[in-house]
């Protein structure tokens, strides 16, 4: 069976599964988003002639004839109803709880499945073969009378259920009379009774995903993509720490055989900005305030040092990069790696996305706690280190590894922490030092501007040294570097619009890198394209560009990182933060007003 993105995800922000279209958990790691995979099916070798393949679970229906999916409104819930040919009928419901117990959210290392038969004297089989050590180990297993535990190093699970254990065991195929329910957790017993207790979990469960949704400023417009995109960013925010993952998977290709495979389960501080960027916009501020504690603590950890682009989901610093080699890759395409040598490069805009992401705390008073000049004297650190290096070489927003530029992005983005800085000051009182901010980044821009503009060919260059296309440009006017009616920008946008556009999807850049030339589109560029078209008076076109990206979605809702511009299929890891984000961001900016309708 071949593998594809079309993957339902599921979570409490603690652990996470990727289920496929035939209802199979085929991607989860234990005991956070980061961890081992025990659930890798999505990069092993799945193939019906395969040894003994294992990192999955399946519940399949005998004689399956059609599988149909949706997920319970405004929830992270997934249903999946089994139909046969001859009348049988099962429903499936997955779901990792996550709800307020003792005053504190309850998320735990655990999976829940319940089987419900719905027509006919349906059959099953079930199939639970975790994995461990990215696919090189399959658990030891022992029976008790309701549970079998699943010993792998430094973790063992336990599956506790109504179901016939012996069935279970053997994989052998038994009738479903009765709701069956599997609870795949912590080695423990289960309190009460499984059936009762599995039903409450779910219960309150939806009820929290259904509440947090509520409080959701969703525009009036495409307000079920909105919803989907906000849920699943949700699920990548590491919620005991408030770390943001740029992704829930690892190494699956930008394209086919294109050893462009990464591992995104770490909090990328450009990602984790726009992602709080585009929540904020909906209203969810506990994402912000879960993700502002995680900065703080990076910062003061640095005391003033360089930040990295990138850190664990605890706030690690080091990320050492390995491959996987028990695992053939997505479709074969390997290496699979876990890690992320990024941590190592030198990527100068994460100043300016650390303040920018802060910067909402000193005005909003929804805030269960405001900035105060502490944590402006702490971020000041930062900006100093924004001023030294904005017109310094690094690796950029798109991290090449094997060459470094003064980047465009990268030095607007410094900019923007100075200019921002001077903003939390004056909301501080502390007009000497906005005065002080405010005269570097006016120094900032002026030389940003004369480096970077080529008026031969009427656009800005992505270096200070060449004249060079990237889509990152089109973000100037997101900073408010530049305004839509600066003809400078209007210039640019052309230019990056005739270089890079392919049809309704646009490249981050079209000149050879560490791999070559890329082959797919980057989905957020794409949708970077959508709102400078949006604000250029260009609004009709950008809403033709927004619903074709609407309809490249998966059948669960969601974007991966890449688009092939030729086939629309999609690549990359999955769920993409990004990509989730430029949804948002445009059906905000593109919807009609909630007024309309009075």
């Amino acid at each position: 069976m071949t593998a594809t993105l079309d993957l339902w995800p599921i979570g409490n922000c603690q652990v996470s599964a990727l289920i496929d279209r035939q209802g199979r958990f085929v991607w989860g790691c234990i005991p956070r988003v980061d961890g081992d995979p025990v659930f890798c099916a999505l990069l092993g070798d799945v193939r019906p002639e395969a040894t003994n393949p294992s990192g999955f679970w399946t519940i399949e229906l005998e004689g399956v004839a059609r599988t149909r999916q949706s997920y319970w409104r405004n929830t992270a819930i997934l249903a999946t109803l089994h139909e046969d040919h001859e009348g049988n009928a099962i429903e499936v419901v997955d779901f990792c709880p996550r709800f307020r117990r003792h005053e504190r959210m309850y998320r735990p290392v655990a999976f829940a499945r319940i089987v419900r038969p719905l027509a006919g004297s349906p059959r099953i089989t079930v199939r639970l073969r975790p994995a461990h050590s990215y696919g090189a180990g399959t658990p030891e297993r022992t029976r008790g009378s309701n549970h079998i535990r699943y010993s792998m190093p430094g973790h063992t699970l336990r599956l506790t259920t109504t179901a016939p254990v012996g069935f279970i065991e053997e994989e052998r195929a038994f009738r479903v009379e009765r709701p069956l329910h599997f609870f795949l957790g912590p080695d423990e017993s289960f309190e009460g009774n499984l059936a009762e207790g599995l039903q409450g979990m779910l219960t309150r469960t939806r009820d929290e995903w259904c509440h947090w949704v509520r409080g959701l400023a969703t525009p009036l417009e495409w307000q079920e993509a909105v919803i989907r995109s906000a849920i699943a960013l949700k699920l990548c925010q590491h919620e005991e720490t408030g770390a943001i993952v740029a992704a829930l998977t690892t190494s699956i290709p930008e394209h086919a055989g294109s050893g462009r495979n990464w591992d995104y389960r770490y909090c990328w501080l450009r990602d984790a900005y726009y992602t709080v960027q585009a929540l904020n916009r909906l209203g969810a501020l506990d994402v912000l305030e879960g993700y502002l504690e995680y900065l703080r603590n990076i910062v003061d950890n640095t005391r003033g040092g360089t930040i990295q682009p990138l850190y664990g989901v605890d706030g690690e610093d080091i990320l050492p990069e390995s491959t996987a080699p028990a695992l053939p890759g997505y479709r074969g395409m390997g290496p699979v790696r876990f890690g992320n040598l990024a941590y190592r490069q030198v990527q100068h805009d994460a100043y300016g996305q650390i303040i920018l992401s802060n910067v909402q705390a000193f005005f909003d008073h929804r805030l269960f706690r405001m900035a105060g000049v502490s944590d402006f004297q702490a971020l000041e650190a930062i900006g100093e280190r924004a001023w030294r290096a904005y017109d310094q070489p690094d690796a950029g927003i798109w991290e090449l590894r094997t060459r470094n530029h003064v980047h465009t992005y990268s030095a607007a983005m410094c900019w923007a922490a100075c200019d921002r800085l001077a903003n939390a000051a004056l909301a501080l009182g502390l007009e000497d030092r906005a005065v002080f901010w405010r005269e570097r980044a006016s120094i900032m821009h002026d030389r940003i501007e004369q480096a970077a503009w080529r008026p031969g060919t009427n656009r800005i260059s992505a270096t200070f040294s060449g004249d060079d296309l990237d889509a990152s440009l089109l973000q100037l006017l997101d900073l408010r570097f530049l305004s839509p009616n600066d003809p400078r920008y209007l210039g640019t946008l052309e230019a990056v619009e005739k270089g890079l556009r392919r049809g309704a999807h646009m490249l981050r850049y079209n000149t050879e890198d560490d791999f070559g030339l890329p082959a797919t589109a980057f989905n957020v560029c794409t949708f970077w394209l959508i709102e400078a078209l949006h604000l250029t008076d260009r609004t009709e076109e950008a809403r033709q560009l927004f619903d074709e990206m609407i309809a490249r979605r998966t059948a669960a809702g969601l974007l991966s990182e890449d688009i092939d511009p030729a086939t629309g299929e999609l690549w990359g890891n999955y769920p993409q933060t990004y990509s989730l984000v430029g949804l948002i961001n445009c059906a905000a900016l593109l919807s009609k007003p909630w007024r309309t309708l009075r």
